[in-house]
């Protein structure tokens, strides 16, 4: 697939010394919807505003769909949009004032089709001649996307786009996101939210530290990295793990009523048969047993700690 975005040794260095970005390279494929997960202050926003341009890269080099976004400014800013953290919404404006104006700053002609359309994406229609301060905090932020959409981009950058929002605005803002994809449109997203990139994402990205530790697939990344558990609930308590099952690295609850096995599904053997004849040699008794997968939360906290 092409690439829409294209990122090569990118660095940024703040006039205090901070390095917030180091050498990052990234590409991002036309038509996906991309996760970039990483801890607070490990330089998503950073590197979102840069591409943005906001703020000024220290060196590297960043093309969209082909425009450098230094040289070809303008060609490269018309082609996104974005949706910052932070809920500037023009506090005096109705919402349909706020779309049509934002049309205009990327020289669009009026289309009042198009911001019908958006405005009815993101259940805002009702509120079109409703004043930005008169808004709840989470139309607010659906005030954001309807005015990063007005211009028609090809590319949408969503900065923790559900923050501050209950789950019911959420899972639509889900939706209208899936729909955006469905019509070509790239989609790049921040989110405190693991489910959220769990559910959206094609691709995840992870950064820490200023530097990009990871970009997989998803489905893949939690195929190869996610660890499989069988859970075994005991009928009486242990004190302790007998030293004969050393071997399988035991996991003692702290009720002591139940141990978990952490297994790799991609082995050739996965020691579970082993495990339960050795449980019944040294009278360890079980009434029940559950596998579980471990979540893309999982491997990110795994991910996050071992660059830490």
């Amino acid at each position: 697939m092409q690439a829409v975005i294209e990122i090569k040794d990118l660095t940024k260095t703040y006039a205090g010394g901070f390095q917030a970005l180091k050498d990052v390279s990234l590409s991002i494929k036309r038509g996906e919807i991309f996760a970039l997960l990483g801890p607070n202050g490990a330089g998503k926003t950073t590197l979102i505003n840069i591409v943005c341009g906001i703020v000024n890269k220290t060196s590297g080099d960043v093309m969209v769909d082909g425009n450098d976004i230094v040289g070809d400014f303008r060609l490269a800013r018309a082609k996104i949009g974005l949706v910052p953290q932070e809920l500037p919404a023009e506090s005096f404006e109705t919402v349909w004032n706020t779309c049509q104006f934002s049309r205009g700053l990327f020289g669009r002609s009026r289309n009042a089709e198009h911001v019908e359309k958006v405005l009815k994406s993101l259940s805002l229609w009702d509120k079109k001649d409703t004043i930005g301060m008169a808004l709840s905090g989470g139309m607010k932020r659906r005030v954001l996307i309807a005015k990063a959409l007005a211009h028609e981009p090809e590319i949408l950058f969503l900065d923790e786009p559900t923050a501050g929002v209950d789950v019911e605005l959420r899972q639509d803002m889900w939706n209208v996101v899936r729909a955006l994809r469905e019509e070509g449109v790239t989609v790049i997203l921040t989110t405190h939210y693991i489910e959220e990139a769990e559910q959206l994402a094609d691709r995840v990205g992870v950064i820490n530290n200023g530097e990009i530790i990871l970009v997989e697939d998803k489905d893949r990344l939690m195929r190869e990295m996610g660890k499989k558990q069988l859970t075994l609930h005991l009928y009486d308590p242990l004190d302790q793990v007998p030293m004969e099952l050393d071997k399988y690295s035991l996991d003692l609850s702290e009720d002591r009523r139940s141990l978990t096995y952490n297994y790799d599904t991609k082995g050739e053997h996965t020691g579970i048969t082993d495990l339960i004849s050795e449980l019944r040699d040294v009278g360890v008794r079980f009434n029940d047993l559950q596998t579980s997968q471990s979540s893309l939360e999982d491997i990110f906290v795994d991910l996050v700690h071992k660059e830490s």
